[in-house]
């Protein structure tokens, strides 16, 4: 059984009862207060969302294998959304097997996967993704079209317009996502909880956590 709470941008917090995962804790960027890493596990998928805490147990930053306590952990090397196709790849994709769930943690990248990326992900049940455009990340149309090609039971949107946050460029509402993707929507107070694969709905559903 694990949890997982939104903490705004990019910024997700998945807990189980041995270990939590802080992915991109550096809200900041954003003028909210960094998230707490201390005794965690520190996830980025690009550098300038890190914090290299020194109180995680463990830091990742790119791509490679990772193993500790509940999670294993994929990370993918992908071209971030404002790089050209052909520059250096500076963000990082991540595949996350929590018990028997996996889920796909894409950030702020290109509007497009790759084959060899697609099958690094293989099968995944949960897809967190940022959707708000801008010209920062994916818009309602691309973060669709990624959904539909990985083809989970549950998409995780982040990144979307909150008037208490401070972007970089205005994102588009959480709303544009849902009406492009076409697909039923369940909210969810501060965190979202699953005990396993059978708690997972049965067609694609966007879940919409409230931010905590």
């Amino acid at each position: 059984m694990f949890d997982i709470a939104y903490k705004g941008g990019n910024g997700i917090v998945i807990a189980t009862k041995k270990l939590t995962l802080a992915i991109d804790p550096k809200l900041s960027v954003v003028g909210l207060k960094d998230q707490s890493v201390k005794d965690g596990v520190e996830l980025a998928t690009e550098a300038r969302f890190a914090l290299g805490s020194t109180d995680a147990q463990l830091a990742i930053e790119g791509p490679g294998d990772y193993e500790i306590g509940d999670f294993s952990i994929h990370g993918v090397s992908a071209t971030r959304h404002i790089d050209t196709e052909k520059g250096e790849q500076l963000a990082t994709i991540y595949r996350l097997e929590v018990g028997e769930l996996r889920i796909a943690l894409l950030g702020n990248i290109a509007p497009a996967l790759s084959d060899e990326q697609l099958e690094a992900l293989g099968v995944v049940d949960i897809v967190i993704v940022p959707v708000g455009g801008g010209g920062l990340t994916l818009d309602a149309t691309s973060a669709a079209s990624l959904v539909r090609q990985i083809d989970p039971k549950v998409v995780i949107p982040t990144h979307y317009a909150d008037s208490a946050l401070t972007y970089e460029m205005p994102q588009e509402p959480l709303e544009t996502f849902v009406k492009e993707l076409g697909s039923p929507v369940e909210a969810v107070d501060a965190k979202y909880k699953l005990k396993g694969a059978s708690s997972l709905p049965a067609v694609l559903t966007v879940v919409e956590i409230a931010r905590s």
